[in-house]
């Protein structure tokens, strides 16, 4: 029996997330793959980057010559230039995460891979009284929990967040003991159930330097970590740490250890990035089902350029092939 197929929702239009869908029946895929877009403006933006791509409506019970780009085609509400976003197309991308998350509860789909879309021009075009505050907030409330992970994959890393999208000064407010149970639970939880592993090890990072120094440059480590440590310990999950950041990425430090957990947004993710940036894969963990995304944004000023690299995209393709396979 033919696995379910993947769905890639192409992303903000005017961004370089169609054309690097454009790469993907190049790539020798594990598994059938459907981009999730208007189809005109896939074949529009391919003339205009001079790549001989087959495309073609995605029928599902008729696969298409192998090199076709297959599309399930959602139309533009606005028409669209390249390098220039237009909040007329806001309810689009949004339909393109609707259909795909609607795929995936239906059992059309075995699992969803975002292009990046652009979060200020769905909030320009003020869809509801809510700010929008990205794929991973928008997919947690399509599937209706109330905490999901970021964590990001490559270089040989695997880097989780306890905190996200934050202004630096919000960050210590939001490291709460619950933040720490609630995050790490999940993360073992889905390195077990998603990512096979049978006995995940965890590295926390301080959020202090030095991880407080002993309560002398900061008391979150003592009096919110540690304790959180203890009782997750005491679950039998493998968490160790806190550790200071600045030494916690060496190999030695790292040797056997399934991921980090970093404290806030740029204090892991550089690491990673730097180790494998246009190549790395956005993980979104805590869904009902298995989502990826590329490690980049939409880079309007590449967009029809033919300058924009595919990497991360054939990347979370393939992670979520994999990861597909091991939660079915």
């Amino acid at each position: 029996m033919n696995p379910l197929p993947l769905a890639v929702t192409s992303g903000e239009p005017a961004g370089i997330g169609p054309d690097i869908c454009l790469d993907l029946p190049a790539a020798a895929l594990p598994r059938r793959t459907v981009v999730l877009g208007d189809i005109g403006l896939l074949r529009q933006r391919a003339e205009q980057l001079g790549k001989n791509v087959a495309i073609a409506d995605y029928h599902p019970e008729h696969p298409p010559e192998s090199g076709t780009l297959e599309v399930l085609h959602i139309p533009l509400r606005a028409p669209c230039r390249a390098g220039e976003a237009d909040p007329a197309n806001a309810s689009y991308v949004l339909e393109l995460l609707d259909t795909a998350h609607a795929g995936i509860a239906a059992g059309r789909f075995a699992a969803m891979v975002t292009a990046p879309l652009h979060k200020g021009v769905i909030n320009d075009a003020r869809l509801s009284g809510c700010l929008f505050q990205g794929h991973t907030e928008y997919l947690a409330a399509k599937a209706g929990v109330s905490r999901v992970v970021m964590m990001l994959a490559g270089g040989g890393l695997r880097v989780a967040l306890l905190t996200t999208h934050l202004p630096l000064k919000d960050v210590p407010a939001a490291i709460t003991g619950d933040t720490v149970l609630e995050t790490t639970r999940i993360l073992h939880h889905d390195l077990r159930h998603k990512f096979a592993i049978a006995q995940p090890r965890i590295l926390l990072a301080g959020l202090n330097p030095h991880a407080g120094e002993g309560g002398h440059l900061g008391r979150e480590e003592i009096d919110v970590m540690i304790p959180a440590l203890h009782q997750l310990q005491s679950e039998g999950i493998d968490i160790r740490g806190p550790y200071p950041a600045d030494t916690l990425f060496q190999p030695f430090m790292l040797e056997g250890a399934d991921a980090v957990l970093a404290a806030y947004h740029d204090q892991g993710l550089p690491v990673l990035k730097y180790a494998s940036f246009g190549e790395g894969v956005n993980i979104t963990l805590g869904l009902p089902f298995v989502r990826t995304s590329v490690d980049h944004g939409t880079a309007l000023d590449l967009a029809g350029s033919g300058r924009a690299r595919s990497g991360s995209l054939l990347e979370a393709v393939r992670l979520a092939h994999e990861l597909a396979g091991k939660a079915a």
